[in-house]
C-alpha cells in the first residue's frame, strides 16, 4: 500500500468581540466557536490562567484529548485485529505546559492514563504490548514535539 494524504479543514471565528475589540488586552473575550462541515460547533477560549472561559474548550484541553483519543482509537483497533476483547476503555489523561519568559509556551509532556476493562480470559499481557503498539502508530503523537508516555491499567472481569 502506497503513502496516501488526507486533508482536514476547520473554521475557528472568534465571538468575543465586547464592542471595542482588542483596543485592550482585557476589553475582549477569548471567546470562539471551531467548526467543521457536517460536526458540531465546539465552544472555545483560552486557559483560565490567560483571562479563558473555563467553560469552554481551550487548545490545550483540545490538544490533549486529540492525543488520548487518537491513542484509544489505535489501541481500540489493534486489540480488535488481536482477539483481544475491551468491554471498558476510560482515559485520565494529563499534560503539562511550561511558559517561556517572553510569555509564550510548549507542552514538555503528556502522560496518558487509560483504564482498559477487558472481558474474562482475555490475553492482559497482550493487551498491555498493544498500548506499545497503538503509541507507534497514533497520528497525533507522532506529530507533537515532546513526549507522549502512557501508564495503562489493565482489569481483567471476573
Amino acid at each position: 500500500m502506497g503513502d496516501r494524504t488526507h486533508r482536514y479543514a476547520t473554521t475557528v471565528r472568534w465571538t468575543g468581540n465586547r464592542g471595542t475589540g482588542t483596543s485592550a488586552y482585557g476589553a475582549y473575550d477569548r471567546a470562539h466557536e471551531i467548526s467543521a462541515a457536517g460536526k458540531p460547533t465546539i465552544a472555545g477560549s483560552s486557559d483560565p490562567a490567560f483571562r479563558g472561559d473555563r467553560a469552554r474548550w481551550s487548545p490545550e484541553d483540545l490538544l490533549l484529548a486529540s492525543l488520548s483519543a487518537c491513542h484509544q482509537l489505535w489501541y481500540l483497533h489493534l486489540c480488535s485485529r488481536d482477539g483481544v476483547v475491551v468491554t471498558a476503555y476510560e482515559d485520565a489523561a494529563e499534560g503539562e505546559m511550561a511558559e517561556g519568559g517572553d510569555g509564550g509556551g510548549r507542552f514538555v509532556s503528556v502522560t496518558l492514563r487509560p483504564r482498559v476493562t477487558l472481558a474474562a480470559g482475555a490475553d492482559a499481557g497482550r493487551a498491555g504490548v498493544l498500548h506499545e503498539e497503538a503509541h507507534a502508530l497514533c497520528f497525533i503523537a507522532n506529530s507533537v514535539n515532546f513526549p507522549v508516555g502512557h501508564a495503562a491499567e489493565i482489569v481483567v472481569e471476573a
